[in-house]
């Protein structure tokens, strides 16, 4: 097998925003506790949450917070910063995209349904799961298209991304959606335009928020399929359906 590294610089410069995050390195390796040890006494404030082999020999593989992921000598003492690329006879596989893959559906299957809010279909065929945000644009204009997706038999499970962070306005709105009596009632008011009673329970906006940062959420609406793939942005319900097979 042959592998390529794609370098994202950017990364080791635009991490000072996360704070960081204990990994579990006195469970771990040695080489795993002497790379979580080497990186974190070298950028203190890179949020490691784990480090695993790789699949490149030699090489171990350190998650990030974010999502992103740094390749790691054994000894700790070099680091690349981007996603592994496998290069064989069918082409070029992202085995890092395809780990985030599969980390985002685990993750989302915790999620209980009834933290949702869900349109489901008469006829369902498959399920999708939306970041979304009250006030974005595109995520309204998906919502306008619910009928589009249900007819294909798509069940849209929304969870909750408020762009503009805990707290803002676009937060309050949000959070009053899930605390309504009739959640998808509510959703769809929202949605377009009009206004609803603002309420405040326990609710999981804000979990489901940091979650999604967690998972390389960066925009809205962002479509999460039941393998995990990430389809950020607005895809109309024929080319979602096409996407889906259905």
């Amino acid at each position: 097998m042959h592998y390529f590294f794609l370098v994202v610089v950017s990364l080791v410069t635009g991490i000072s925003g996360f704070s960081a995050i204990a990994g579990d390195a006195e469970s771990a390796g040695p080489a795993e506790r002497v790379i979580f040890q080497k990186i974190k006494q070298a950028v203190p404030q890179i949020p490691i949450v784990s480090v695993d082999a790789s699949d490149l020999p030699g090489m171990y593989d350190v998650t990030l917070a974010n999502g992103e992921h740094l390749f790691a000598t054994a000894d700790g003492t070099a680091f690349i910063a981007g996603d592994l690329f496998q290069v064989n006879y069918d082409g070029v596989v992202n085995l890092t995209e395809n780990k985030r893959n599969q980390n985002r559906a685990e993750k989302l299957a915790n999620i209980e349904d009834n933290e949702k809010i869900i349109f489901s279909p008469e006829n369902k065929k498959v399920s999708v799961t939306v970041f979304t945000d009250i006030d974005c644009g595109y995520c309204r204009k998906l919502h306008a298209d619910m009928p589009g997706y249900l007819s294909r038999g798509i069940e849209i499970k929304y969870v909750a991304f408020p762009r503009a962070g805990v707290g803002s306005i676009s937060y309050e709105k949000i959070v009053s959606a899930w605390c309504a009596e009739d959640r998808q009632l509510a959703m769809t008011k929202l949605k377009s335009g009009r206004t609803v009673s603002s309420k405040v329970c326990d609710n999981p906006v804000a979990a489901q928020f940091n979650l999604g940062k967690q998972l390389g959420i960066r925009g809205t609406p962002a479509i999460v399929l039941e393998s995990g793939e990430l389809l950020p942005g607005y895809y109309p319900p024929a080319k979602l359906a096409q996407i889906l097979n259905i």
